[in-house]
């Protein structure tokens, strides 16, 4: 099975995409803030991070850059999640990020579908 791991501070968004990701056939791991996020990538070595950009104690960016230094986690593939527009993408797929996704166009709206197919196309399983 594949683990993903969902870095997210929002409970409401984090239990949601949480419930969708295993309704889809994932094991999920979810941190709360990127200090849990940077321990439990260590620890679990996911095949995916889902990585929301604006997380308590270390940022998303922050944590970013981290995975990407540590030889541990530094290929596993990170998809960015966040609510704000895409105007920081460009250096957050310079800093390593796999892809961006906004929260507003599949976890939000028209449900999970447009997350589970950026995941799908991350892992290199298009059919997801």
């Amino acid at each position: 099975m594949t683990t993903i791991l969902l870095a997210e501070d929002s409970k409401f968004l984090r239990v949601s995409t949480e419930r969708a990701l295993v309704k889809a056939g994932y094991e999920v791991i979810t941190a709360m803030d990127g200090e849990e996020g940077m321990r439990l990538a260590r620890e679990h070595s996911p095949a995916i991070i889902l990585l929301d950009v604006m997380l308590p104690k270390v940022t998303g960016p922050d944590m970013l850059k981290a995975l990407k230094a540590d030889p541990a986690t530094a290929k596993i593939p990170v998809i960015m999640l966040t609510s704000l527009s895409q105007k920081n993408a460009t250096a957050m797929v310079k800093d390593g990020a796999a892809s961006f996704f906004e929260k507003s166009d599949g976890m939000l709206g028209s449900g999970p579908e447009s997350l589970m197919a950026a995941i799908g196309k991350t892992l290199g399983k298009p059919g997801d």
